[in-house]
């Protein structure tokens, strides 16, 4: 099943069945979740620092000794750096050197030029990685992430895999693929993304802009049903889409989803090898949550991963996984750096 659809299945079964649970086959087991996902972090992020990175000045936490074993974990839209509060944590009591940074469009993240085009699609995201471990003077880290973050992680990890030492990726090979996004799915299943066809629209974009907060509160409540966050918790996040691209950068990645936007042609050799479904050989963990539906138990992209290779099913949690079950996604950075030999 391909990206588009497999999300979107996974959007409806969390809004229509909310507390449903599908068995997965033939998957490792995971630790034990505690009784829900948590209402708020139980800890708090780092001070933001800042480093010139490629074409953007970017905002990151680092946790853990200088010396540790890299782990760069990518958040999601429409989420922030909170999303990893504890399980950046947990790593960084582990030993590992955890960088958490804020996405384009995101936080404290700047574009260092006016000129620059503000690009939301999949490889200018994944060069933005590379881009940070260079400044960082990072040659290997392990990568993680989950929506967005999960897509360019895994994109990083395909397309340059001597970068990436291991993967951890919430909703497995979640990789665009323009061609197939043109294809018309169920009417049931179309329901799923009314958000991307409404950020399709002068209305939407206008509409996300003027109601940017009330909108992505929105989304939460939709796409993890089962965590009753507060706001406090909330509001840790919201402040990152106060960013002045933010509206662009998530307007623009929508639209080129759909080729209603142009992407850049420096990207275009990028694009082309990501649209053949290049296979990720480095060790790697999946993780699906009840927000993937049917295809949580990752049978639809294990092929795809042709290195060491696990999956495992995490009932019960959301789309927001890292903040949802940190201690399971901690786990799996751990284990996936084991497979390693790290």
């Amino acid at each position: 099943m391909n990206g588009l659809s497999r999300r979107n299945f996974g959007f409806l079964t969390a809004v229509a069945a909310g507390a449903a649970t599908l068995a997965a086959c033939g998957t490792s087991p995971t630790p034990a979740a505690p009784a829900g996902p948590p209402a708020r972090p139980g800890h708090r992020m780092n001070p933001v620092k800042q480093i010139d990175a490629g074409e953007l000045n970017v905002g990151y936490t680092e946790a853990g000794p200088a010396d540790g074993q890299p782990v760069i974990l990518l958040h999601g839209w429409p989420y922030d750096i909170h999303s990893y509060a504890d399980a950046s944590a947990l790593l960084a009591q582990k030993g590992f050197r955890v960088i958490v940074p804020y996405l384009r469009g995101f936080g404290s993240t700047r574009f260092r030029s006016a000129d620059t085009v503000r690009n939301g699609q999949q490889a200018a995201q994944a060069h933005d990685v590379l881009a940070l471990m260079d400044a960082l003077d990072i040659p290997q880290a392990v990568l993680g992430g989950y929506d967005w973050g999960g897509r360019t992680a895994n994109n990083v990890a395909a397309l340059w895999p001597q970068r990436c030492t291991g993967l951890v990726a919430v909703s497995g090979y979640i990789t665009v693929n323009l061609a197939t996004n043109l294809q018309p799915l169920s009417p049931e299943a179309e329901l799923g993304w009314w958000y991307q066809y409404y950020f399709a629209t002068p209305r939407g974009e206008l509409g996300y802009r003027e109601h940017t907060a009330e909108f992505n509160r929105l989304i939460w409540t939709k796409a993890s049903p089962l965590w009753h966050f507060d706001d406090a918790t909330y509001d840790l996040s919201a402040a990152a889409f106060d960013n002045p691209d933010h509206v662009d950068i998530v307007v623009h990645n929508y639209r080129w989803r759909l080729r209603l936007a142009p992407g850049e042609a420096r990207f275009d050799a990028d694009e082309a090898r990501l649209a053949g479904k290049p296979p990720v050989t480095v060790p790697t963990i999946t993780l699906g949550s009840d927000f993937d539906g049917p295809a949580k138990d990752g049978a639809g992209y294990r092929a795809l991963y042709t290195g060491p290779y696990e999956h495992r099913v995490l009932d019960g949690i959301g789309h927001n996984v890292p903040q949802e079950a940190p201690e399971q996604f901690a786990a799996a950075v751990v284990d996936v750096s084991r497979m390693a030999g790290r």
